[in-house]
């Protein structure tokens, strides 16, 4: 976790890289901030600093990015312009931006699937077919938009797949094959809808919104009254399909990036 809001004075701090990936501000042999780089499934390498004092902020960012080869990233609140002037000073430039939704698991109602299209409820999904759609998703995201674009979850996965826990996806069946799949990711009492995927030439039918009201419906079931989720601003398909179901914007994100060596 990053701490936003610095204090003022600049403590004398030692930098020290404590594990390959971790760096340590030591005040007096105590840890004045930490410093970590994580790399996600997509390959990108993201960022954090825990300080409480500007300067040490600093300190431990020159150091992490003396030692790393770019391009790195990182996550900010958009409304802690504090922590973001920070990445800012140490030469990151804004990527993008997504948008935390909150959506109403008792909002969407009933949605029927095409005709000819069934879904199959969170965790039933056949872990074989499960796996080919996700090839086929990650491969036409990559054709197009490409992967970096998708929110992705820092989790340990072997290479070249994506799906790391079969039982979080719902998925849409059509001929004896899946077509479409929705995550939802609880890692807090606030379930995250991860990744919402429809095959290129099954889009347009309606199978999207089908997946959502079906795990919505499941959430509420289960006595969960909200879930959210995170979209990337430059896709209006999916702001449209969160706000068809009642969703708002709750917060605002920005990735961060700083390009070089």
């Amino acid at each position: 976790m990053e701490t936003a809001h610095f204090t003022s004075g600049e403590p004398a701090v030692v930098i020290t890289r404590v594990a390959q990936r971790q760096w340590h501000a030591l005040e007096d042999d105590r840890v004045a901030g930490r410093g970590e780089a994580s790399t996600r499934p997509d390959g990108r390498t993201f960022l954090s600093i825990d300080a409480w004092h500007r300067s040490v902020f600093d300190r431990l960012a020159d150091a992490m990015l003396a030692d790393l080869r770019g391009p790195l990233h990182t996550i900010v609140d958009e409304a802690d312009a504090e922590l973001t002037a920070g990445w800012e000073r140490a030469g990151f430039t804004t990527r993008r931006r997504e948008w935390e939704y909150v959506v109403s698991t008792g909002g969407a109602g009933p949605v029927a699937p095409p005709p000819g299209v069934t879904i199959v409820p969170l965790g039933a999904a056949s872990e074989g077919p499960l796996r080919a759609l996700d090839r086929v998703v990650r491969a036409e995201i990559e054709a197009t938009v490409g992967w970096q674009e998708m929110p992705a979850e820092v989790l340990p996965h072997p290479p070249g797949d994506t799906v790391v826990d079969p039982a979080k996806y719902a998925v849409a069946a059509e001929a004896d094959e899946y077509v479409g799949l929705v995550r939802v990711v609880r890692v807090t009492r606030l379930p995250r809808i991860g990744l919402i995927a429809v095959r290129a030439d099954r889009q347009r039918r309606g199978i999207a919104r089908a997946l959502l009201a079906q795990v919505l419906g499941a959430l509420h079931d289960a006595g969960i009254p909200t879930a959210s989720a995170e979209v990337n601003e430059a896709n209006p398909a999916a702001t449209a399909l969160f706000e068809s179901v009642g969703a708002r914007r709750a917060s605002s994100n920005l990735e961060l990036v700083r390009h070089g060596e």
